[in-house]
């Protein structure tokens, strides 16, 4: 069986169970609220990071600077995400482990390595492949006046 499909197998019926024994531990109500508490941390928290992952690519972009492992963090906050968002305590733990700053890094570290950036020859930053300097451009303002015809 391939381990994906394993996983989607065996992940409902592992939170099912988890839920059903703390709702017999705890009852019903406190852990559905549990349940909704951790979303709403989670995305709270989601939320902040993400905004800080942006900000620090957007400024290397800047620099010139391909942004990939900022890019993988924001695939591990929108896996972390989607995993707060998915009802249980399973998904809820690895979601707040893609969110936890130290364990994303980690993590990345341990993937990045086997990972090859390569970039082309591009361009550099600034105005990029627009026009040439040199060329025959004149620059200025217009305005349009539609002809009266009476």
């Amino acid at each position: 069986m391939r381990p994906l499909l394993l996983l989607f197998i065996t992940m409902p019926i592992l939170e099912m169970w988890l839920l059903i024994t703390v709702g017999r531990e705890i009852g019903a109500l406190p852990t559905i609220g549990l349940v909704l508490l951790t979303a709403v941390v989670g995305l709270a928290l989601l939320r902040r990071q993400g905004l800080s992952t942006v900000m620090r690519a957007q400024r290397k972009m800047e620099a010139g600077e391909l942004p990939a492992r900022e890019m993988a963090e924001g695939i591990f906050l929108a896996v972390g995400g989607a995993l707060l968002l998915t009802p249980g305590f399973i998904t809820d733990a690895l979601g707040f482990a893609c969110l936890i700053p130290g364990l994303r890094q980690l993590l990345l570290g341990r993937i990045l390595r086997h990972v090859t950036v390569v970039r082309g020859p591009g361009y550099p930053p600034g105005e990029g492949r627009g026009r040439e300097r040199d060329q025959d451009v004149i620059e200025g303002d217009y305005k349009r006046e539609d002809d009266k015809h009476e």
